[in-house]
């Protein structure tokens, strides 16, 4: 068996032209969404996905606002400029990126953030309504695979769903929006003990815990879909995943590619995310 590959940039740009649609009909009631990215250092890699999430932006015809501090940037500063941000009526979106430097409590300044312009979907409240089956932001990356899996016609009710990784970014919220599908979910990290009997027994397989290759071919059960939400960059400098691409393509039905994946969707649903924040002001 020949796995066929999932195009996250494919599907992508479908989602994006839906965003910059309804972006055109909400400017017609005077709201134009907005997005400030926060970015504190000069992290290379933050440094271009800060730049792709912008150029996304423009592109859908929505506000971005860029905001780029220095290294050695005080917590108090930051959180200022957050409570700044989240007064500022042409701001729908706030999004620190992440990692920050070792002097700034992540957790603070995620937790400072409105929830309601949470589009990261990662402040506590909004956690615990997507644990709750009642999501107001679900995070960009899950909220992106589960859009794969409805794209490929993935039968969720009742499936073997298997997770490798147990972040708050994408392993936990990604339990939940699969238990709300319907599947049954074991969530896996990469202490499991033997951690291929548990994939091998995956309809859905989705490996995120930044390991290269940590889940091999013969760890896939025939015909499962796989989701390589890992992106490594190994010493040659290629770009590779979490699961080893040649073997699970020999064995599943379907697979996402790294890079071109998982990666797309996830600026994609952020776009979403502050689409939907926007429009709530509409209603309020």
């Amino acid at each position: 068996m020949t796995a066929r590959m999932i195009d996250g940039k494919a599907l992508s740009a479908q989602v994006r032209d839906d965003v910059a649609v309804r972006v055109q009909a909400l400017k017609k009631h005077g709201v134009t969404p907005g997005l400030a990215v926060v970015l504190v250092g000069e992290d290379p890699a933050s440094q271009v996905y800060v730049r792709n999430k912008a150029a996304a932006c423009d592109k859908a015809g929505m506000l971005s606002r860029e905001i780029r501090l220095a290294e050695d940037t005080p917590e108090e500063e930051l959180l200022d400029l957050i409570e700044a941000l989240n007064q500022d009526p042409a701001i729908h979106g706030i999004l620190v990126q992440l990692p920050l430097p070792g002097h700034i409590d992540a957790g603070l300044v995620i937790e400072t953030i409105s929830a309601t312009k949470d589009v990261d979907g990662f402040h506590i409240s909004n956690a615990g309504l997507l644990m709750t089956g009642r999501p107001l932001f679900r995070p960009c990356t899950p909220y992106g695979i589960m859009k794969m899996l409805e794209s490929e016609q993935v039968a969720l009710r009742g499936a073997e769903a298997v997770i490798v990784g147990a972040s708050n970014i994408v392993g936990k919220p990604m339990a939940m929006l699969l238990l709300a599908a319907g599947a049954t979910v074991t969530l896996c990290n990469s202490k499991t003990r033997d951690l291929g009997a548990q994939t091998r027994r995956a309809d859905v397989l989705v490996v995120a815990t930044g390991k290269p290759g940590i889940v091999t071919g013969d760890m896939v059960k025939p015909g499962a879909v796989v989701i390589d939400v890992g992106i490594n960059r190994l010493p040659s400098g290629k770009l590779t995943g979490d699961v080893e691409f040649d073997g699970a393509a020999q064995v599943a039905s379907a697979i996402t590619p790294v890079p071109g994946g998982v990666g797309p969707m996830t600026i994609a649903m952020l776009l979403v995310n502050t689409l939907e924040a926007a429009e709530r002001t509409l209603n309020t």
